[in-house]
């Protein structure tokens, strides 16, 4: 019924989280309705994140060159690190304001029904990281049964190390996730946190 351009690109949007076929169609009808100009910014920016985004080889964040911008900022508390389960919670606890320290990504969380295990996890570099500045470790990951099983495994594993390991307070709800938090409750989790 539809161009086979235009249903490639509704098939294409269904991929995005939440979007089914009316939705994707009614974005693809908006985009039939850009001028040129906007058309190729939205494809360069696609086009860009091959090319453009960058894994930190630090931490393990989204960069734009070898290092994240926090990694590279000296203003920054580096024997704090924060260990969080993707780059999108790093941003929420940017929005804080608060968190003054680096960030160590994992890139997910244990999960046996699922098959990932902590050698799937970013975990080895992380003990890498650990030198005579290191004072303490946060552990932030969510508050579900997988974030808490890689909470302890990353807790008992840290043990030999002379650092403060830190779990964020439980401001959050069970099985919520930070990204989805507000920034008071963020800052409530990072002042509550506990010794493990």
């Amino acid at each position: 019924m539809y161009p086979k351009a235009f249903t490639a690109l509704v098939e294409q949007l269904q991929h995005l989280p939440g979007v089914g076929a009316k939705t994707a169609e009614r974005y693809a009808f908006h985009i039939l309705d850009w001028d040129e100009e906007q058309l190729n910014a939205f494809v360069k920016s696609f086009a860009a994140i091959r090319t453009g985004i960058h894994i930190c080889q630090i931490c393990g964040n989204l960069a734009e060159s070898d290092q994240c911008a926090i990694c590279r900022d000296h203003a920054r508390d580096n024997g704090v690190i924060c260990v969080v389960q993707s780059a999108r919670d790093v941003i929420a606890m940017e929005k804080t304001q608060e968190y003054h320290g680096v960030y160590h990504i994992l890139n997910g969380v244990i999960s046996t029904t699922k098959g990932i295990l902590p050698d799937d996890l970013n975990i080895q570099s992380l003990i890498d990281r650990i030198d005579e500045s290191t004072k303490e470790i946060i552990i932030a990951t969510n508050p579900t049964v997988e974030g808490e099983t890689t909470a302890l495994y990353l807790a008992k594993l840290l043990e030999p190390y002379s650092l403060t390991i830190t779990r964020i307070a439980h401001g959050l709800p069970m099985g919520g996730h930070l990204d989805y938090a507000d920034e008071l409750t963020l800052i409530k989790a990072l002042e509550g946190r506990k010794k493990m």
